[in-house]
């Protein structure tokens, strides 16, 4: 794999899964091989229409990180904490570019959240922060949707955060990337709500890495959802949020009521 590559995971006609690399924004190189290990060139550019963009991992945990954004702290009336603030989001909160976040029942205010995702190249466990970039695999768009009602009554993440299609992720793995001030911003119907830098973190990604590491091992294709800047804001049926991060690109996904829901 080369520097630069921007790695989808695609659904072709036939049903099957696919890698390939970015050619532009709306067509593919096709690859062979692994995305945790080698891959290769198989066949000439061909285009995204007709094609099913998945996230481009699958992980077994998505960490996430709280407070991370001094702004946002501010906006959110919070100390920016000693240590990085973490939590887990499910694997089942998961979903890619295009597909539906589905509101929470009885939530009255779910917000998207505009983050860098880090995804976890190899198995990572109490590595420094001096080495913690050699485990990246590469850099992703993240939206944290977040039931924020159910954040303040409950006092905990588990509820507000973990949701099915809570965790849009995408549209590609982007290799190479510095992550120390990368733009990132959120729109929702075209207006730009959130417009920040990774620059701004409290805690950067080697040391997000680093700290998350001696507590949990860290998997391939596992993302560190590394927090949101300034700007959060609500949802409603029928929006349609976009998360972009520089270097990676564009992450679209529409918002509709949650059919057949029970209770929460």
């Amino acid at each position: 794999m080369s520097k630069g590559w921007r790695v989808v995971r695609v659904r072709d006609e036939a049903g099957q899964e696919r890698l390939g690399r970015l050619d532009g924004e709306d067509a593919m190189i096709p690859l062979e091989g692994s995305l945790f290990g080698a891959l290769v060139e198989a066949g000439p550019s061909r285009p995204l229409a007709g094609l099913r963009l998945l996230a481009p991992v699958s992980p077994s945990k998505v960490v996430g990180v709280g407070s991370n954004y001094r702004k946002h702290a501010e906006e959110m009336g919070k100390a920016v904490p000693p240590v990085p603030k973490i939590f887990l989001k499910p694997s089942t909160a998961v979903v890619g570019p295009d597909a539906a976040i589905e509101l929470a029942p009885g939530s009255v205010r779910v917000d998207h959240e505009a983050e860098l995702g880090v995804v976890i190249g190899k198995v990572t466990r109490s590595v420094s922060a001096a080495e913690a970039l050699e485990h990246v695999l590469g850099y992703t768009a993240l939206n944290d949707v977040t039931a924020r009602d159910f954040q303040k009554a409950d006092g905990v993440f588990a509820r507000a955060k973990g949701f099915d299609t809570f965790c849009p992720i995408g549209p590609c793995v982007a290799l190479g990337l510095e992550p120390g001030d990368l733009g990132v911003q959120a729109t929702v119907n075209g207006v730009l709500r959130q417009d920040g830098r990774t620059s701004d973190m409290a805690f950067d990604v080697p040391t997000l890495i680093a700290f998350i590491s001696d507590i949990m091992t860290l998997l391939p294709g596992d993302v560190i959802a590394t927090g949101t800047p300034a700007g959060v804001g609500p949802l409603v049926a029928g929006d349609v949020v976009e998360i972009w991060v520089e270097g990676v690109g564009r992450l679209r996904n529409p918002v509709v009521a949650r059919s057949g829901a029970g209770g929460a």
